[in-house]
């Protein structure tokens, strides 16, 4: 198991919209950092930290801090207009990653439309797009756009929560998505009752401690040969504090990334 960590790992210490911003937020190299403390080998640099927002010499100086720590990079992003595709892709050769992770468009024909214009450049360079599964489409929809382009450069990344608000539980998800993964999200939750008793709400979970079945899930993925890198994504909820909510994300990376070391 690739095991890993990402900036949706640690969102509030990079800071959340709409809510109180960290005085000091992490950092690209920061999140190299947590990923050293927490003993695993792999970041994930996502939406929620753009890369792109970066000049040549500070992308440089990460490609630097990465490798002489030994850390593979992954890079992430969403939408798949033509021009921010190839820019990202730019990134991923210099940065040393081998897929792109991002959300489709809403329309599927134009995401269709997209990425073939854009693969020919992805394959040359031996980087894959990989596809999260979210509420806009269900994952046969994204599983029959991935076997209708029919590209190496071409996979899905398999949010394990993401699809419930297209009401499919992970089971479905993994089961439609797993013979095409190439990057696993491993996101832990609970449902639970609103206190008028009238509704539920899906909340986040250290990984191990909720309701997903990470063993099945694993099994499931590896039953089609597949063998994705893990990455942990938290959902912390916000509490008394920023400081209290970030120690509380902090506590859950650690017990997450022990109870997936010992599934490895």
């Amino acid at each position: 198991m690739r095991l890993g960590i990402g900036s949706w790992t640690f969102p509030w210490a990079i800071g959340v919209p709409g809510y109180p911003q960290p005085p000091a937020p992490l950092t690209p190299a920061g999140l190299l950092d947590k990923a050293v403390e927490l003993g695993v080998g792999l970041v994930q640099f996502a939406d929620n930290l753009p890369l792109d927002a970066l000049g040549p010499a500070e992308i440089g100086q990460l490609s630097t801090k990465a490798r002489d720590l030994n850390i593979g990079v992954e890079l992430g992003t969403r939408g798949v207009e033509t021009e921010h595709l190839l820019r990202y892709l730019e990134l991923c050769r210099r940065l040393g990653s081998p897929l792109l992770r991002t959300l489709a468009d809403p329309d599927l024909e134009r995401t269709a439309a997209a990425i073939g214009q854009v693969l020919p450049a992805f394959e040359s360079s031996g980087v894959a797009i990989a596809l999260e599964n979210y509420e806009a489409h269900t994952t046969r929809e994204l599983a029959g756009l991935v076997r209708r382009v029919n590209s190496p450069a071409l996979g899905i990344c398999l949010d394990t929560v993401n699809s419930l608000g297209a009401l499919e539980t992970p089971e479905q998800a993994a089961s439609e998505l797993s013979p095409h993964v190439l990057n696993l999200h491993v996101k832990d939750f609970d449902i639970i009752r609103v206190p008028s008793r009238m509704g539920f709400s899906v909340v986040g979970r250290p990984a191990g401690e909720g309701r997903l079945d990470v063993p099945r899930l694993l099994a499931e993925i590896r039953k089609h040969g597949r063998d994705p890198s893990v990455v942990l994504e938290l959902w912390a909820p916000f509490s008394d504090s920023l400081e209290a909510t970030i120690r509380t994300e902090e506590d859950w990376a650690k017990r997450s990334i022990g109870y997936l070391r010992g599934l490895a």
